[in-house]
């Protein structure tokens, strides 16, 4: 684990380069660890949408629906 005292905490570089490399950095005064600076977690990446489009290809081919077919549809499932 990478240990940094208090004067070097100034080199913000070497630092932010082991934070983004997912290490935690120790942080010393007078060869005393006084604390652990820890990297953020990853955010979870966002979940992939379905291709709607595909989908409605599967189920309705190439028809091609007028809107007014569309807008009584829509009226009829309330």
């Amino acid at each position: 684990m990478p240990s940094m005292n208090m004067r070097q905490l100034r080199d913000t570089r070497r630092l932010k380069a082991w934070l983004q490399a997912g290490k935690t950095v120790e942080l010393r005064e007078r060869d005393r660890v006084i604390g652990h600076i820890v990297p953020e977690q990853p955010a979870e990446q966002p979940k992939q949408w379905p291709d709607f489009v595909a989908r409605a290809k599967e189920i309705f081919g190439d028809r091609v629906f007028p809107n007014a077919v569309i807008e009584e549809r829509k009226r009829a499932r309330y």
